[in-house]
């Protein structure tokens, strides 16, 4: 791509109302895994040509009429159609559970806890700020002690370069992207997706500490999705492009009612929301732990810096995290410098990831809440 290309070529397409629920679905540059958005048709294509063939067969069309080239170029269409249909529709999953917000129980992760704990892990998995060390001539930068970006650095990543796994088992086509796998459940549909993942991890450390009642994120329409009201039974009714709070539930603070509380922000949020939400970085080439780099549409994209260090001439460098489509295990993604897998930091121009290309200055940083400010206590 050129320099003064836009990497988010993507983001002139329409705005989805919120009563349609979103398909899940970007546009990456390069990949196979895309559900076939014309699965549908393709199969309408099949069905009609087929049936066309024994059609003209049984009436005898071209019986005796000599017109064999006539009927070579017939039967050459009907080929190339099938096959047509069959391309297009070869990359559909072939799993077929509703894509709506899971009512069943939360998969638990193999470690035995559905909660992300960043801490070592009996299962050989390790925090991350021991699994990846720094270049040389760098360190980590400090942050916060029980801060967001304290609490990433002890994400749990599991040993060695497993591979990256979709939803539902499959193994994700592009093995090439990541760098590390983090030891965190994807859930069970495909919803936790690329904005969606940061979405889970600054969810997962607010609900971890005492500031759970400050989980709050945005619908695609604007309206506010509060934990606090999830969690006492308050429910979203949807009607067009307007969304209504209801008490329809019984109160659960569980941590599985949390899930399927964030199953359903993940339906009605994504990228071009959560980048409403977030505050521009005025120096994007001094990023901070728990920065975004978002580009919002449909499709957009999302990563998320989950470490950074500094050099002697303060040249900062990240490593950066990403969910993808279809949902699928969080990973660190490998960089194209030197320094794999740490990424420079740089005011300006464009960040080349494995999977989606962002202008530097697309960072932006989540706003602190007033309990982080105040570290969990109750102003006097």
């Amino acid at each position: 791509m050129a320099d003064g290309a836009d990497p988010g070529r993507f983001r002139s397409l329409p705005l989805w109302e919120v009563g349609e629920r979103r398909s899940k679905v970007h546009r990456p540059r390069t990949s196979t895994e895309h559900r076939c958005g014309f699965a549908a048709p393709c199969r309408v294509l099949v069905f009609l040509t087929v049936a066309l063939r024994i059609q003209f067969s049984s009436l005898g069309v071209w019986k005796n009429t000599g017109q064999k080239a006539e009927r070579m170029r017939f039967r050459m269409a009907i080929c190339l159609a099938v096959a047509a249909a069959q391309v297009g529709c070869a990359s559909e999953p072939t799993d077929k559970t509703p894509r709506g917000p899971s009512t069943d129980p939360v998969k638990v992760a193999a470690h035995g806890t559905n909660v992300v704990q960043p801490a070592n892990r009996s299962d050989g998995s390790e925090p991350l700020e021991s699994r990846i060390s720094t270049p040389r001539g760098f360190q980590r930068v400090a942050v916060e002690p029980g801060g967001f970006g304290a609490w990433l650095r002890r994400l749990p990543v599991r040993t060695g370069r497993p591979e990256v796994h979709l939803y539902d088992g499959r193994r994700k086509v592009n093995q090439s992207a990541h760098y590390a796998v983090l030891d965190v459940d994807v859930g069970t549909q495909d919803l936790q997706q690329c904005a969606d993942a940061v979405i889970r991890l600054r969810a997962e450390y607010l609900f971890s500490g005492p500031c759970r009642d400050e989980i709050r994120f945005n619908f695609t329409s604007g309206h506010p999705a509060r934990w606090h009201e999830w969690r006492d039974g308050i429910r979203p009714t949807v009607a067009g492009n307007r969304v209504s709070w209801e008490q329809t539930a019984a109160a659960d603070a569980s941590y599985t009612n949390f899930r399927r509380y964030l199953d359903v922000v993940f339906t009605y949020a994504g990228s071009a929301s959560l980048e409403r939400e977030l505050q521009p970085v005025d120096d994007p080439s001094r990023p901070e732990v728990g920065d975004v780099f978002i580009e919002g549409g449909f499709p957009g994209h999302a990563v998320l810096v989950v470490d950074v260090a500094e050099g002697s001439s303060g040249q900062r460098i990240m490593l950066l995290a990403q969910g993808y489509m279809p949902a699928q295990d969080i990973h660190i993604l490998k960089s194209f410098e030197t320094i794999d897998p740490w990424y420079r930091a740089r005011p300006d121009g464009i960040l080349r990831t494995p999977e989606w290309d962002f202008w530097h200055r697309s960072l932006r940083r989540f706003q602190y809440t007033g309990c982080e400010r105040t570290g969990g206590q109750t102003p006097d």
